[in-house]
């Protein structure tokens, strides 16, 4: 599904128009990544939970000259989705 797909569906669901669902989508996007990127844990009950995990730094390989080289710790964003969401899924 697409951004536009998206909010096609949410103006059909809510009744709102496309020009204030996209509004609505966007807003929403924008609230979740600023949340990330604080370090907050965004908790959607049944959807499913969007939160930060610190990878840690790591050896790899240059796949060139095979070289070993050092992987630096970052931060990634993760989702775990809820059992409403897991189940639909599964049905």
């Amino acid at each position: 599904m697409t951004r536009e797909e998206l909010v096609k569906a949410v103006s059909d669901e809510t009744g709102l128009t496309r020009a204030q669902a996209a509004q609505a989508v966007s807003g929403i996007l924008t609230a979740v990544k600023e949340a990330l990127a604080r370090g907050d844990e965004v908790r959607l009950v049944g959807f499913g939970t969007f939160q930060v995990k610190t990878r840690a730094a790591r050896e790899g390989r240059d796949l060139r000259t095979g070289a070993e080289i050092e992987i630096p710790a970052k931060r990634v964003p993760v989702f775990r989705p809820g059992k409403d969401l897991v189940r639909a899924v599964k049905a």
